[in-house]
């Protein structure tokens, strides 16, 4: 099997494999009704059912070249994708959660989705502008981009705290690939771990208290897929970082949000060391 996707119980530390296929998939969003998992896979979308797992296929309409950043609306009605459909280079579409015609949101490209704000009013996601890389947010129904930082390194990954006062993301701006956060209306980031471990992907939880991340071992160049990487926890009353899980993985594994409704479990995918 290529692609093993997966949950994770945190109060026990017990992982369950929901599906295996020789497929690549990637990238988890867990559907806030507690009944699906949505995943992406050759350029298209499926919705997996826990109850009766399979790859069932989602309608994109011609957005058929979809990539690993995807997610769902707050209320569950409406799923954002990212991929270069008629564009050239990644854009964000918003289409029905079942399925049907995209809209196209983002008039700038290159533009990768990453966070939904809690109100359902607005998208963060990472753009590259005049050849750098920054955060930027737009509303998902109307307004115009806006700029929240960019320029002294790379920015990926920005995902919203469930209160909507941050936006959390990684960036190598102070040396090496750490956790930050910013403002969600603008302001001053601040850098939150410090390990010069190669830290990507931060999902702050739903109860507000704890930061799920994707670390690499020091000294790795961007996100690459198929590495020995680690799942940790960053508990933000003191700081503290454990790590959950070593696993094969990297590029795929958590790209986006990935926790269950209740903040129990997390979704991710492993893969398989003999398809590297």
């Amino acid at each position: 099997m290529r692609s093993q996707l997966c949950t994770y119980a945190l109060a026990t530390g017990a992982v369950q494999e929901v599906l295996a296929t020789p497929r690549l998939i990637e990238a988890p969003n867990w559907t806030p009704d507690n009944a699906s998992l949505i995943v992406n896979g050759d350029g298209r979308m499926f919705r997996v059912p826990l109850d009766a797992p399979e790859l069932a296929p989602i309608d994109t309409g011609h957005a058929v070249d979809c990539n690993n950043d995807h997610g769902i609306s707050p209320d569950g009605s409406r799923l954002v994708i990212s991929g270069s459909t008629d564009t050239g280079a990644s854009c964000i579409w918003v289409l029905p959660v079942t399925g049907g015609t995209p809209r196209q949101v983002t008039r700038q490209v290159p533009s990768w989705w990453h966070g939904w704000s809690p109100d359902g009013k607005t998208l963060a996601y990472v753009g590259r502008r005049d050849g750098g890389f920054g955060i930027y947010t737009i509303g998902v129904d109307a307004g115009d981009e806006q700029h929240l930082i960019s320029r002294g390194g790379h920015y990926d990954g920005p995902d919203y705290s469930p209160d909507g006062a941050w936006i959390w993301f990684n960036s190598d701006r102070g040396g090496s690939m750490e956790l930050w956060r910013i403002p969600a209306g603008g302001g001053a980031p601040e850098q939150m771990t410090d390990d010069h471990r190669v830290n990507w992907f931060p999902h702050p939880g739903p109860d507000g208290h704890s930061v799920l991340y994707l670390s690499y071992d020091p000294g790795t160049e961007g996100h690459p897929r198929d590495r020995n990487v680690e799942l940790r926890l960053l508990d933000l009353a003191d700081g503290s970082v454990r790590t959950l899980l070593a696993l094969f993985g990297g590029q795929g594994t958590i790209n986006v949000p990935c926790w269950s409704p209740d903040g129990s479990r997390f979704a991710f995918v492993r893969y398989h060391q003999g398809n590297r």
